[in-house]
């Protein structure tokens, strides 16, 4: 078959990437390698904010004040494209303040708010905080937003080019080959969470993938003792993360470099019998992230040589308003406009990848290639490691994992391992 642009992948942002072609009538396929939302977008927790962690003053400290501006212009603009599309859409949709709080050190939320200041957005700094333990304090963005993500996706999927159970398992200039099946198409995305084509691009040295963790607690007799007034995040990564559901409380945290030992549900179920202990777990789920270097996505030309293969990547556990940045980019890239020409650039995947995460990321990578084991992932041959609070198979490299079985879960590998039970 043939089409303008093929997007690969069913996610958020292949999703919201084929509607916005839709809406400017560019032909277009989107193809899935099994059901629409089957993977790391419906484990999202959802909060739709531009405070992401402490960002703007990474991106000052890395790069410079003017990059920090054109991330908030890019996130803002997100989140006002959500805004508007979710005025007419039942999904759950609610005004909510956000707040990054920090357990043990006030400074790094006093530089946050500096730079901030300098690029024209101001946080409040809040002393204390509603949520059940003991901080320094909090920078907070007034009227974010959170939502039901796939409500909000089932409803702007409906009537898309959608091909599911179409598995692209490699792209040979404009041609993706799925089986039996070749698509021909001038221009290719792909949105597989993390690329897997590994002769572009490097990003099997650009991400690595992270687990969190989430348990949804509930409290039938006193719903109000699991209320928090808003969406809270720890700034070191390692603390817990919290928003309501309807009468669920979600706590986030456990996280840990995948195929690396962490606190998994653990920490979250130690947490919750303590500080709620007349409230009963009713959901538990983890998701995958993929990290980038330097905390900015990858968005935009898969690699310099390829100018008409696109990729978006690397949202660093903020993938509601990274996924609707990309759209927008991508979308833009796609038709030749320039509504997204003040940011695209920041975005760049050929940016340098001089980071100190490169070291790290070439270490477990050379580490994992010496290691000696059975199991052994196909994307690279990295050795796997026993997942126990999960009974998967994972790679310490680049993420991919497996099933007990030995069937692929997470991408960027294409194919299943042999296991035993």
């Amino acid at each position: 078959m043939k089409t303008n642009t093929l997007i690969i992948g069913g996610g958020i942002t292949g999703i919201l990437t084929a509607y916005f072609l839709q809406q400017k009538n560019v032909p277009y396929t989107l193809a899935e390698k099994d059901k629409l939302l089957s993977g790391v977008t419906r484990r999202t927790t959802a909060k739709i904010t531009y405070q992401h962690n402490l960002i703007y003053s990474k991106i000052a400290k890395m790069y410079d004040v003017e990059t920090s501006q054109k991330y908030l212009c890019a996130n803002k603009a997100a989140f006002n494209k959500y805004s508007e599309l979710c005025a007419d859409i039942d999904c759950d949709y609610e005004i909510k303040n956000n707040y990054v709080y920090s357990l043990n050190d006030r400074s790094v939320l006093e530089q946050e708010a500096e730079i901030l200041d300098k690029i024209g957005y101001h946080a409040d700094f809040v002393e204390n905080l509603k949520i059940p333990i003991k901080t320094v304090g909090a920078l907070c963005f007034k009227s974010q937003a959170q939502f039901n993500a796939l409500k909000f996706l089932k409803a702007i999927s409906q009537n898309l080019n959608i091909l599911e159970d179409t598995f692209i398992h490699d792209i040979d200039g404009n041609t993706a080959h799925a089986g039996n099946l070749d698509i021909k198409a001038e221009k290719i995305i792909v949105a597989t969470h993390f690329p897997f084509i590994n002769k572009h691009g490097n990003y099997f040295l650009k991400l690595y993938q992270d687990r969190s963790y989430v348990i949804a607690l509930e409290n039938e007799k006193n719903p109000q003792e699991l209320f928090v007034d808003g969406m809270y995040i720890d700034e070191s990564g390692k603390g817990l993360s919290y928003r309501n559901y309807e009468n669920y409380l979600f706590i986030g945290g456990g996280n840990h470099r995948t195929g690396k030992k962490g606190g998994n549900y653990g920490v979250l179920r130690d947490f919750a019998a303590k500080t709620y202990p007349n409230a009963i777990e009713k959901y538990h789920w983890a998701t995958q992230d993929c990290m980038s270097l330097d905390g900015i996505p990858y968005i935009g030309n898969y690699s310099a040589n390829t100018p008409n293969l696109y990729t978006a990547t690397g949202f660093n556990k903020w993938g509601m308003t990274s996924s609707m940045v990309a759209a927008m980019i991508l979308c833009d890239m796609v038709t030749g406009e320039k509504n997204t020409e003040e940011f695209a650039d920041i975005f760049n995947p050929s940016r340098s990848i001089l980071k100190p995460q490169l070291i790290v990321n070439g270490f477990e990578s050379v580490k994992n290639l010496l290691t000696f084991s059975s199991k052994r992932c196909p994307h690279l041959g990295c050795a796997l490691k026993w997942n126990p609070a999960e009974h998967t198979w994972d790679c310490p490299c680049h993420g991919s994992r497996f099933t007990q079985e030995g069937k692929v879960i997470n991408n960027p590998a294409k194919k299943d391992i042999k296991s035993k039970k």
